[in-house]
């Protein structure tokens, strides 16, 4: 009797333990779910930023900023593109194939190249970076002295989806040429435009860029070119009649920015701009803002131009709004 006892004692307690296990057991997929609730809040956000071709500013800063990005802002990465550049970028934009871009201030407002599509409507400003000077470069032996001079020549005018594009149609349309016809057009980007010009192939190009742009560095120190560049203030006017004083300034291009050019150039000036999308996190910009203005010295380091970051005297004047994110950082007064 003892031992059934102790039998009927040892089945209470298999009992006792078995009717507990379920409500343990359910807890198990509650406690998986947080864990991977936990693991999915630390994914990395992959982020691609558009910049421009490899011999032109916005590529070298663009890096600079991706690398900047990635390192402080926890769990980001973001890839630097080369493109085209700003109309490129912005169609680019426009499809969601990437998340900030480089742009000029002119690309903005939708004409010309987006007469089909339209503006982006989802673009906002992050920051106002720098001034984009128009480069007209040319060879001293060729006697070209004038835009209007460019008239039967051969030129480039910029990477076809370029800002420097939209602007130079614009330049040689304020000087009386027909941007189609009346010169041999070329659509190449900085760099093929300054080997093109070295070879003999092209009579001038047009670049808008910062100061100083790398690839006309290269051409100004190559021996045997003597290179020049066209002043072209009087053409400022007519733009800002025809496209607003905000859009464009006169812009000097110091002497002894490039060997061997001595005196002060006049062009028109285009202001530069990051954009993102406005479907970018709030908290996220920001993030990046903050991260920028916080570490301007690194950029300085990548690029000069960087030295023209500052935060806004105001939030009018730009083509595009401000992001919700960017309005948050620069209202906290950090």
């Amino acid at each position: 009797m003892k031992d059934l006892g102790l039998k009927a004692e040892g089945r209470r307690q298999k009992a006792k333990v078995t009717s507990e296990l379920p409500s343990a057991f359910c807890l198990l997929p509650f406690a998986l779910i947080i864990i991977l609730s936990g693991c999915s809040s630390q994914q990395t956000r992959f982020l691609s930023i558009a910049t421009g071709g490899t011999g032109g500013v916005y590529y070298t800063y663009g890096g600079a900023v991706a690398r900047l990005i990635s390192e402080k802002v926890p769990n980001t990465q973001v890839t630097a593109e080369a493109t085209g550049a700003s109309i490129d970028n912005l169609k680019l934009m426009q499809v969601g194939k990437v998340d900030l871009a480089f742009t000029l201030a002119e690309a903005v407002n939708g004409r010309g190249p987006f007469k089909d599509t339209g503006a982006v409507g989802s673009l906002r400003t992050l920051a106002v970076l720098y001034t984009n000077y128009t480069h007209v470069v040319t060879r001293t032996d060729l006697t070209i002295k004038t835009v209007a001079d460019l008239k039967g020549r051969t030129v480039s005018v910029g990477s076809p989806g370029s800002g420097t594009e939209l602007l130079a149609d614009r330049v040689l349309a304020a000087a009386g040429l027909d941007p189609l016809k009346d010169i041999t057009r070329h659509s190449l980007s900085v760099a093929e435009s300054v080997g093109a010009l070295k070879d003999g192939k092209l009579d001038a190009f047009f670049w808008s860029g910062g100061l100083p742009t790398p690839s006309v560095q290269d051409l100004a120190a190559t021996p045997g070119i003597s290179m020049a560049l066209l002043g072209h203030e009087t053409l400022l006017p007519f733009l800002q009649r025809d496209y607003g004083h905000e859009l464009y300034s006169l812009a000097v291009i110091p002497a002894g920015t490039y060997r061997g050019v001595d005196t002060d150039t006049a062009t028109i000036g285009v202001k530069n701009l990051l954009v993102a999308s406005s479907s970018l996190d709030d908290a996220l910009v920001e993030q990046i803002v903050k991260v920028l203005f916080e570490n301007k010295d690194a950029l300085v380091a990548a690029h000069p131009e960087a030295r023209h970051l500052e935060r806004p005297s105001t939030f009018e004047g730009v083509p595009a709004p401000y992001h919700p994110g960017a309005l948050a950082y620069f209202k906290s007064g950090k």
